[in-house]
């Protein structure tokens, strides 16, 4: 199982492109470790690597995406986040402890979490919605990816028109948070609710307004029509 790992480090290095290598930097506040590689890239490697883990059982799997998360490298979370998803059909609910780990521990940017997040426990919290209190649980994380998490997780739940009532309760966990990242993550969130739910998502932008962050109400209101729009920013 090692090998596959050397292989995925092998390729990602064979890989790299130079404006991105130039490039990536600039897309993030904090200092991340990557090799430059383009996303589509990357993930037609995971891809590939995933071919040879077909005979291979889920807690392999969790193992080697252990390893990838704990080399805090960008790409390779990135295979990780894809390996993970790639066995949503097999999860159960004690893959949470797994999850919750990487999200505590070895998230360390805006690019991992949105895409552990978005499709990894978007779809467990699907199967075993009990664990949306868990996501509640991350709004007082001490750590802006655990909370950022618990908004993120959400968006494509929102996009099937579900968990509405849960994403309002989140909304409302960070509402004053001070941090940016947050903001756009859960304004990000209810934007995507408001595809479905828009007169709810307006009616709940409008009664919050006042203390809501500006970087979180433009991200909200962000699809909606432009006279709804004018109302919202109205101060």
């Amino acid at each position: 199982m090692q090998d596959i790992i050397q292989e995925i480090k092998t390729q990602l290095i064979a890989n790299i492109d130079e404006v991105s290598l130039r490039t990536s930097e600039k897309y993030f506040k904090e200092p991340i470790d990557y090799y430059g590689v383009r996303m589509p890239v990357v993930h037609q490697i995971a891809k590939k690597a995933y071919k040879q883990l077909k005979e291979n059982s889920k807690a392999d799997v969790w193992d080697l995406c252990d390893v990838l998360w704990g080399s805090g490298i960008l790409e390779e979370s990135i295979v990780a986040c894809d390996w993970s998803y790639a066995l949503h059909k097999q999860y159960t609910a004690d893959d949470f402890i797994r999850f919750e780990k990487w999200i505590k521990q070895d998230i360390n940017n805006w690019a991992s979490c949105d895409t552990f997040c978005n499709h990894t426990v978007g779809a467990f919290v699907m199967l075993y919605p009990d664990y949306l209190n868990k996501l509640k649980d991350f709004t007082q994380s001490p750590k802006r990816w655990a909370r950022r998490a618990a908004a993120v997780s959400l968006i494509v739940p929102a996009r099937k028109g579900l968990f509405l009532s849960d994403i309002f309760e989140i909304a409302d966990l960070l509402l004053t948070d001070k941090d940016d990242l947050v903001q756009k993550g859960y304004g990000w969130m209810l934007k995507v609710a408001s595809q479905q739910y828009e007169r709810q998502v307006f009616d709940y932008v409008m009664s919050h307004k006042a203390v809501m962050p500006r970087t979180a109400l433009r991200y909200a209101i962000e699809k909606m029509p432009k006279d709804l729009r004018q109302m919202a920013m109205t101060k």
